[in-house]
């Protein structure tokens, strides 16, 4: 396939992005083609995670807070952007890698001191600290869990995206 081809279809090609949207908010390519990056969501929302990202589109960034699920960001929204929040907010779960300081043999818990669902448990084990366990059924992807993490271990992933 010659260079120009290949740059045709990347140009053509919408690409699943791994940034996360508001709360409730369309599938992502949905959502840029309808958004007009007025900033009312990022304004309203009430722990400050919504940013403007890349393109001006408004982004969720965990390492600044939690989402409470206010609501506040669908409630200003003047665009068709959003679904019934009668629904699942979205389908995020925690996910922690191995930076994590208990895999490293430090005993924390941080993570699971900020988890209101209680979806992380610590296993004991005999001859170190206790291992994080996410259960993703509980896990409501409100991201409580990853500002507080001392080593930024801990992701938040959309199951659908997989």
């Amino acid at each position: 396939m010659s260079n120009v081809n290949q740059s045709r279809r990347r140009l053509f090609s919408r690409r699943k992005s791994n940034v996360i949207r508001p709360p409730w908010s369309k599938q992502d390519i949905e959502f840029t083609d309808i958004c007009t990056r007025c900033d009312r969501c990022i304004e309203a929302c009430e722990t400050k995670i919504m940013i403007k990202g890349d393109g001006g589109f408004p982004e969720v960034n965990f390492t600044i807070d939690e989402c409470t699920f206010c609501q506040k960001c669908v409630e200003v929204c003047p665009e068709p952007l959003f679904r019934d929040t009668s629904e699942q907010a979205w389908q995020l779960k925690a996910n922690i890698n191995d930076t994590c300081l208990a895999q490293q043999g430090i005993w924390c818990q941080s993570c699971k001191d900020a988890c209101d669902p209680r979806a992380i448990s610590f296993i004991p084990a005999i001859g170190k600290a206790p291992q994080p366990q996410i259960d993703t059924d509980i896990c409501n992807g409100c991201g409580a869990c990853v500002a507080p993490c001392p080593s930024n271990s801990i992701t938040l992933f959309d199951r659908k995206k997989l």
